[in-house]
């Protein structure tokens, strides 16, 4: 098996952009590559603004690239906590992710950029027989989304059935990113790789950022740092946690293989324990499976490879959804760091007047950092509040600890599997 220390999805650029060398001048500078941050630079420059987009590594090379691919509407919070904290604003948070998957699309599609999206829609599973009763009980059916069981829905048996949310689907997360940072290069964007911010300060009429062989200086800022943002001492306090997410991916499975597994649909699947788990095939006759136990650290570090027993962790829990192929190895695994934000929902609003910070990936993030990123864009040009920046926005620069800690991500790991195992016995 081999671990990797970048993406599994794509192979890492063999050519990258000059770094910041000297003063550079500009009317916004976008700190961070990533989706959101390419998204936000090239709606700045279609704007006519003068835009610097500096990253500490390379454009699109991080958790844009090696996370699980899905493009779903899915909110990172748990429905009824929407509804005790969020009830005011939970309507708009639901059209908020919905026009980001739309965003998306029609990103891919207006720039022709080949990532081997599918729209396939995605399952939210029940884990056990129980679940998918409270499941059933209180969702829904309609256009968008249908509540059966595992043979309607085509997925293995394992799963008593789930939620099949039918907008949105699945793609190649690497070639999607390092699609859109070709179209970053090719535009009006100042682009600088291999140029990690050390500071960044607010003077009341300028944003300085320092960097090792340089400076830039602009009229505004934006932070689209994800991960990263802690290590910057202008950010809120507690507005992200970095968390290291660990994907792996089997061998090529035969597709006679995966119908007797009960996978007839090949529809991709995540599931609703404390840290979800999600399973989806992908177009080079493989199965990629993520998340189930995250590992925390104060600041986000340099790229690693996983660690082997978060790896062998996710590989029991494949197969214990997946047991007819018992027989299909895991062939090379990944992993990459997030920022899980205290409310596990995406977050924008100001740092300070002239720095705004946009904060997208909590694990479901892929459609709605680029979507994010470009309506923060809009604001910072001059063209107001867009109602779905508004339902993500946040006045307030004080943050509540959230729930990715050691403890709390272990004591939820453990009440996982205990109710793994409570609905095998039921099973």
């Amino acid at each position: 098996m081999t671990y990797l220390p970048g993406s599994g999805w794509v192979d890492r650029p063999t050519t990258c952009e000059p770094g910041v060398a000297g003063d550079v001048s500009c009317d916004v500078v976008v700190i961070g590559g990533g989706l959101g941050g390419m998204a936000a630079a090239l709606r700045l420059a279609d704007l006519g603004r003068d835009v610097v987009l500096v990253e500490a590594d390379i454009c699109g090379w991080g958790a844009s690239a090696r996370n699980a691919g899905y493009l779903t509407p899915t909110l990172g919070s748990d429905p009824r906590i929407l509804k005790h904290f969020y009830a005011d604003r939970a309507r708009g948070l639901y059209r908020f992710a919905n026009n980001a998957v739309s965003f998306t699309e029609e990103l891919i599609e207006s720039h022709a950029i080949e990532c081997g999206y599918r729209k396939t829609g995605n399952v939210a599973a029940a884990p056990t027989a129980a679940a998918f009763r409270r499941m059933a009980a209180n969702v829904k059916t309609g256009k968008r989304a249908v509540v059966a069981d595992a043979r309607e829905l085509g997925i293995p048996p394992a799963f008593p059935g789930g939620l099949h949310i039918k907008v949105g689907g699945i793609l190649n997360p690497g070639e999607l990113s390092l699609g859109v940072r070709e179209v970053v290069r090719a535009s009006a964007v100042r682009t600088y790789e291999q140029s990690p911010v050390l500071g960044v300060a607010d003077s009341g009429g300028s944003v300085t950022v320092e960097l090792a062989d340089g400076r830039i200086r602009a009229s505004h800022a934006i932070l689209t740092t994800n991960a990263f943002t802690n290590g910057l001492d202008v950010s809120p306090r507690r507005l992200s946690t970095p968390v290291w997410v660990t994907a792996v991916e089997t061998e090529p499975v035969p597709p006679d293989m995966l119908d007797a597994a009960g996978w007839t649909s090949r529809t991709p699947i995540t599931t609703n324990h404390f840290v979800m788990q999600s399973f989806r095939p992908t177009n080079r006759g493989t199965v990629v499976f993520t998340s189930r136990r995250l590992q925390t650290s104060r600041r986000a570090r340099a790229d690693r490879v996983p660690d082997q027993r978060v790896v062998d962790d996710l590989v029991r829990g494949f197969r214990e959804r997946f047991p007819t192929l018992a027989a299909i190895a895991p062939a090379r695994a990944w992993g990459g760091w997030i920022g899980l934000t205290p409310s596990n929902m995406a977050v924008v609003g100001q740092a300070t007047p002239r720095i705004s910070y946009s904060l997208a990936c909590n694990g479901h993030g892929l459609p709605q950092a680029p979507y994010l990123g470009t309506l923060l864009a809009d604001h910072v040009a001059g063209k107001g509040m867009h109602d779905d920046l508004s339902a993500v926005w946040r006045d307030s620069q004080r943050f509540a600890p959230g729930v990715a800690n050691p403890v709390t991500l272990r004591l939820g790991w453990l009440a996982d599997r205990l109710t793994d195992r409570l609905g095998s016995v039921h099973r």
